[in-house]
């Protein structure tokens, strides 16, 4: 049995942030219909590489679902939606600001139809002066605090690869899913969820919040800047925390040839010892964590000096073997390649009809009693006849005049 099996969500989602949240809800067990309008989610036409064939990024963004298309703008498409949201427990949107109230389905209208409903939604922004604003990706990671702490101390802000706006914000959205659910077991009713891009992108920036408070006590030590001013600066490649660290360069130079290392008190004497600088293991200048604060870059220089002379897979395996915690930096290939990954399950072949197989990642949530298996994404109106024939009772002759109508 999967930990989600018997609930059903209407996947009102579409571009990345609302269908990796409904992605996730399916892989844990629930049943997703997808409700698209006649011409389809927008992705399964962006950014193709094959002409004619839903892309890349419809297809690992939709796994595990059933697709119904349904044109809600018309009379009959409401009568069908709104039997739809009576006989589900969770709906899930992020259209722009409004537009579901605009079409009739308001937060009232949805609770008055099923009032256990869990009605959740991504937007851009929370209440407050940009609550109408559009939001893209790297919208979120420039006003929830990302961008600005990224990149080289001289340099521009810089966006990160990983797609913290978008998929961050639908983590967050699945958390606060399951917590719905769970509230609704005890009061039997459901609740409006919305999770805003900026403050996800927030949630996962909280350090920087604590390095901005600590400023009022002086330079912040750990960070590789020079000066500081009222706002906590981009930092290049340190980690900011703790225990220092930084992407050391290895043979034999390429873009992806390094390996990032974290220095801990207790490794310093073996990591100096296997770099071949037993010298600076009592040196007063490095021996104490707080002596190697007042010059990291001679540190991690010194440490580079080294590296740069091994592959980074030999630079992890050394120093992996005294204990020393580090990781060779991954590129896409490596990703795609890795061992581990795909004994996890994280890269997962899957066989599409008219893509035929292609990779995907699978789902990071791992459940003992609760296995995932990735199927892949449904093709355009794949389920319609059969989730209206078997949810709805619909007729061959009443589905046949829907297309005709082209309400489905």
């Amino acid at each position: 049995m999967n930990a989600l099996q018997g609930v059903r969500v209407l996947d009102m989602t579409h571009v990345q942030a609302g269908p990796v949240c409904t992605q996730m809800l399916a892989w844990l067990g629930a049943d997703v219909v997808k409700v698209e309008p006649p011409k389809g989610d927008v992705t399964r036409s962006q950014l193709q590489d094959m002409p004619g064939v839903d892309s890349l990024y419809f297809t690992m963004l939709n796994c595990n679902k059933q697709s119904l298309t349904l044109n809600i703008k018309t009379d009959r498409g409401k009568e069908i939606f709104s039997q739809l949201v009576a006989d589900s427990d969770v709906l899930v949107e992020n259209f722009a600001p409004g537009a579901l109230d605009r079409l009739g389905f308001g937060w009232d209208r949805l609770a008055e139809i099923n009032p256990r409903l869990i009605y959740a939604s991504i937007k851009g922004f929370g209440e407050g002066n940009y609550q109408d604003a559009k939001a893209y990706e790297c919208i979120a990671q420039a006003m929830g605090g990302s961008m600005s702490t990224t990149g080289m101390e001289d340099g521009p802000p810089l966006a990160t690869g990983a797609q913290i706006g978008d998929s961050g914000t639908a983590v967050h959205l699945v958390a606060a899913i399951l917590a719905a659910l769970y509230q609704r077991v005890h009061s039997g009713v459901g609740q409006r969820v919305q999770v805003s891009m900026q403050h996800a992108v927030l949630n996962l920036c909280r350090v920087k919040v604590r390095d901005h408070q600590r400023l009022a006590r002086g330079p912040l030590l750990e960070y590789p800047n020079e000066t500081f001013s009222d706002a906590v600066p981009r930092s290049a490649n340190a980690s900011g925390g703790g225990q220092p660290g930084w992407a050391l360069r290895c043979w034999p130079g390429g873009p992806n040839d390094y390996v990032y290392v974290i220095i801990q008190p207790q490794v310093w004497a073996p990591l100096a010892t296997m770099i071949g600088r037993e010298d600076l293991v009592d040196d007063p200048d490095f021996a104490t964590p707080q002596a190697r604060l007042g010059h990291l870059d001679k540190v991690f220089q010194i440490i580079e000096e080294w590296t740069s002379r091994h592959e980074k897979w030999e630079v992890f395996d050394k120093l992996s073997s005294i204990n020393v915690p580090c990781g060779p930096i991954f590129d896409t290939a490596d990703i795609v390649s890795d061992d581990s990954l795909r004994k996890s399950e994280m890269i997962v072949e899957v066989d599409h009809p008219d893509r035929g197989k292609y990779l995907t990642v699978g789902c990071p949530l791992k459940l003992s009693d609760s296995p995932v298996e990735i199927s892949r994404s449904p093709l355009l109106g794949e389920h319609s006849e059969m989730i209206l024939s078997e949810r709805l009772g619909l007729g061959e002759k009443e589905i046949a005049a829907l297309r005709e109508e082209q309400v489905i």
